[in-house]
């Protein structure tokens, strides 16, 4: 029994010192090592890790690195519950979580989130959320968001929100939102909203609203609202209102549209509106069709319609063409002019 105690004894006092050392079994740099034994082909056990150099194989530990996380593993990175290195390039299992200072290229998941100070590249889970500052691609997921300092491009789901600093591209999905800080390519979807601070393309889908700050070109469809700083260019629907400088294509609102150029149909029940010295070229339906400020090349339908210069047919109630001869400037059921002006 006494020395049974004295091996025990012996035991417990030593693992601070092979914690810190490191007890390297490996042969030839192929085995196992325990500690901070800083390069490993095989499988590495360590609680915390500091001044790891490369793990080929399995590294496991129980915490986070010390300090800044370092070296490389390149296989499989487990923590129970956490682990991270400087890299990580195969499998990331975390029950909390995985860190990756610099890059992760592989399949990540971490029961509370995963993330990289740099860029992640692969199928991804976070439980809360997963990210990178750099670039994210692939097939990413987060329990409440999932988003990068610099592009996304994939499939991203965030359960409240899917976003980018910089450029968005594939399938976003935002239980809130989807967004990017540049452009937005492809199919994204937010339930309060979708957006980008520059230009958006493809099929978007908002539950409030759906905004470009430049051009937005495509099939979008938000429950209040449309807009763009640009172009709104496509087909274009809103439960409240269209907006843009310009818009070619197909507007359907449920209140109203309106714009400075209007090349297309417009059907907004209440009110359409060019203003600014612009014009409509096209076919615009509504009760109100005000084009004070502007000109008609086209047809207007609704219950009043007002151009400051027509060039083509009125048909309502009350029609107003203020560039027609007096007398024919305000006419009812229809009016008309067909000068040729381009």
């Amino acid at each position: 029994m006494k020395r049974l105690f004295l091996v025990l004894v012996l035991g417990l006092t030593s693992l601070p010192l092979v914690y810190a050392q490191g007890l390297d079994l490996t042969i030839g740099g192929y085995g196992i090592g325990i500690g901070n034994v800083d390069r490993v082909n095989g499988i590495r056990l360590n609680y915390r890790d500091w001044g790891l150099d490369e793990v080929n194989g399995i590294n496991l530990t129980i915490w986070r690195p010390v300090g800044d996380a370092e070296g490389t593993v390149n296989g499989l990175a487990l923590g129970l519950p956490l682990t991270g290195a400087e890299h990580i390039n195969g499998i990331g299992l975390g029950v909390f979580g995985i860190e990756a200072r610099d890059d992760f290229y592989g399949i990540g998941f971490g029961g509370l989130g995963i993330g990289a100070g740099d860029d992640l590249n692969g199928i991804v889970f976070g439980g809360i959320g997963a990210g990178a500052g750099g670039d994210v691609r692939g097939i990413v997921v987060g329990g409440i968001g999932a988003g990068a300092g610099g592009d996304l491009e994939g499939i991203i789901v965030g359960g409240i929100g899917a976003g980018a600093g910089g450029d968005a591209r594939g399938i976003i999905l935002g239980g809130i939102g989807a967004g990017a800080g540049r452009n937005l390519t492809g199919f994204a979807f937010g339930t309060v909203g979708v957006g980008a601070g520059e230009n958006v393309r493809g099929i978007l889908v908002g539950g409030l609203g759906v905004g470009a700050g430049r051009d937005l070109e495509g099939i979008a469809i938000g429950g209040l609202g449309v807009g763009a700083g640009g172009t709104l260019r496509g087909i274009a629907i809103a439960g409240g209102g269209v907006g843009a400088p310009r818009i070619e294509g197909v507007v359907i609102s449920g209140i109203g549209a309106g714009g400075i150029e209007v090349v297309g149909l417009s059907f907004a029940p209440v009110y359409f509106k060019i203003v600014e010295d612009g014009y409509l070229k096209g076919l615009s339906i509504s009760a109100y069709n005000d084009i004070r400020r502007g000109e008609q090349r086209g047809i207007t339908i609704g219950l009043l319609n007002i151009a400051r210069e027509l060039y083509g047919l009125q048909i309502g109630i009350i029609n107003v063409a203020h560039n027609n001869p007096p007398g024919l400037r305000v006419l009812p059921l229809f009016n008309a002019n067909f000068s040729g002006r381009d």
